[in-house]
C-alpha cells in the first residue's frame, strides 16, 4: 500500500509541476489574443481557440477569465510574438516560439540555453524550410461519426489527412487553412478539444538514447522559459 501511495503522490505531483508550467502559458496566449482581436471569444477565432485548449488542459475558469481581463487593463503588457530558431547539441534542430513583453531579456535566456548545451542560434528564417507548418485539430470520435463521410465535407476546407488514435481524432492540414478548418468543423458541430499550429520536421533525424539524455535536458530548460510558448524539433 505504501508504494502504491508514493506512485500516486510521485504521479500528482508530477502533474501539479507540468499544470505549473503549462496554465501560465495558456493564460498568456489568451491574454495575447483577447489584445489583438478583442475580448470576445464569439468574435475574436484566434481568442476561441486558446480558451478551448486552455479547456483540455483542465484550466480552472476563473483563470481564463482573469487572463482575459488582464487584455483590458491599461496596464497590460505588450506580448510580442517571436520565434528562435537553433541548433543544440548532436546538431539538433530546434525552432522555439514565444510570447514576451520583454524581447531582450528572451532571447538572452534563449541564446544562454542553446550556448550552455554546446549549440547557438542561428539566423530566423534558416530552419524555417526544415518544418512544415501544419493545423492540427484533435475530437473525440462521437458514435455514429463517419470518417469517410467526415473527409469528403473538410476536404474543400483544405485538411490533408484524418487518423484515428485511441478514440480520438486527428485532423491536419497546411496552416494557411487553420480557419477554414476550424470554421468547416464548427459547422458540422464538432467539439474540437484542442487546435494549434504545428512544425513538423521534413527530415527527421534519429539519435541514440545517450545524445537524446543531453538534447532533453536542453529541451526541458528552453521549455520552462515563461516567455517561451511552443518547442519543435527535428527529432524522429
Amino acid at each position: 500500500m505504501g508504494r502504491a501511495f508514493e506512485y500516486r503522490r510521485a504521479a500528482k505531483e508530477k502533474r501539479w509541476d507540468k499544470m505549473s508550467k503549462v496554465f501560465p502559458k495558456l493564460a498568456k496566449a489568451i491574454t495575447v489574443a483577447a489584445k489583438e482581436g478583442g475580448t470576445d471569444p464569439e468574435m475574436n477565432a484566434k481568442l476561441r481557440t486558446a480558451i478551448q485548449n486552455a479547456k483540455a488542459e483542465n484550466m480552472p475558469k476563473d483563470n481564463i477569465e482573469n487572463a482575459i481581463k488582464r487584455a483590458e487593463g491599461k496596464d497590460a503588457a505588450e506580448y510580442t510574438e517571436i520565434n528562435y530558431e537553433g541548433k543544440g547539441p548532436h546538431g539538433v534542430l530546434v525552432f522555439v516560439e514565444c510570447a514576451t513583453d520583454n524581447a531582450n531579456r528572451t532571447v538572452a535566456n534563449v541564446k544562454s540555453y542553446f550556448s550552455k548545451a554546446g549549440g547557438g542560434l542561428v539566423p530566423t528564417g534558416s530552419l524555417e524550410f526544415m518544418f512544415d507548418r501544419t493545423a492540427v485539430f484533435e475530437f473525440v470520435k462521437t458514435e455514429g461519426m463517419d470518417l469517410e463521410e467526415l473527409q469528403l465535407e473538410l476536404i474543400d476546407a483544405g485538411m490533408e489527412e484524418i487518423e484515428e488514435k485511441d478514440d480520438k481524432v486527428f485532423v491536419y492540414g497546411d496552416y494557411t487553412n487553420f480557419g477554414n478548418i476550424s470554421t468547416a468543423l464548427e459547422n458540422l458541430n464538432i467539439e474540437v478539444e484542442k487546435s494549434s499550429l504545428k512544425r513538423y520536421p521534413t527530415t527527421p533525424v534519429e539519435f541514440t538514447e545517450e545524445q537524446m539524455e543531453e538534447i532533453e535536458k536542453m529541451l526541458d530548460k528552453i521549455e520552462d522559459d515563461d516567455d517561451v510558448q511552443a518547442v519543435f524539433t527535428n527529432i524522429a
